[in-house]
């Protein structure tokens, strides 16, 4: 691959509501492949963006490192890398869920709707109603990251959903290379999003999947995000 991962800590940072544990099966099986050494912090609810950039900044006083994650993880590392440019190796963006403000992003009205369920329904109510319109996969995942989380994950999912990410003008200032992954078939998530980041910097490709595909495997993102800094 153009961009050499041995050796090197691989920070990844979970999506809104989600956890370590899936972010860990997402990425570490294609980082290990390629030598690199990978670190999955536990959202911290309370504090979920500072708590992910506390994670990279400790993680970042051995060295360089490469940093990633998926949907508000991949937003937070992305920014990170771009106020860090000496200290990243690379970028591991997994299903950018939006450019810039979230206004109307899809994954940040989920987010905010999601927290004002949890907070007036409480948490059991919640994973119904998230269960009756989730594929069965997804439903798992998140009844436990949602229920590993609670109480405090109303705050997690409000901080998410106000996120400035980073703009395309930003994103044009990216000096490490970028590997971003993205479902073509996630409105959440849309492909259109990643794609915007792969335009927008100078050395960035994409690689894609399906829903379906990641719903069989998780490993998908991050062996899109490898290969797609094999393509650099």
């Amino acid at each position: 691959m153009a961009v050499d991962l041995q050796g090197v800590t691989a920070v990844l940072l979970a999506g809104t509501g989600s956890d370590d544990d899936y972010v860990y099966r997402a990425f570490a099986p294609a980082l290990h492949g390629v030598g690199a050494r990978v670190v999955t912090p536990a959202p911290e609810p309370t504090r979920l963006v500072e708590g992910y950039l506390d994670a990279i900044d400790d993680a970042a006083r051995d060295g360089p490192v490469a940093v990633g994650g998926i949907s508000i993880g991949a937003a937070v590392a992305t920014a990170w890398a771009l106020s860090h440019p000496r200290h990243v190796v690379a970028v591991l963006a997994g299903l950018p869920a939006w450019t810039g403000r979230p206004d109307t992003a899809a994954a940040a009205l989920s987010a905010g709707y999601t927290a004002a369920a949890l907070r007036r329904d409480g948490l059991a109510s919640a994973i119904a109603k998230m269960t009756a319109s989730s594929p069965a996969w997804l439903a798992q995942e998140l009844t436990r990251s949602w229920v590993g989380q609670w109480p405090d994950l109303p705050d997690a999912m409000e901080a998410a959903a106000h996120y400035v990410a980073p703009t395309a003008r930003e994103l044009e200032s990216l000096a490490a290379p970028m590997g971003v992954a993205a479902a073509t078939d996630d409105p959440v998530h849309p492909v259109e999003v990643a794609a915007e980041w792969v335009t927008a910097a100078a050395n960035a490709a994409l690689r894609t999947f399906t829903l379906d595909e990641l719903g069989a495997d998780p490993g998908v993102v991050g062996a899109a995000c490898v290969a797609a800094l094999g393509d650099l």
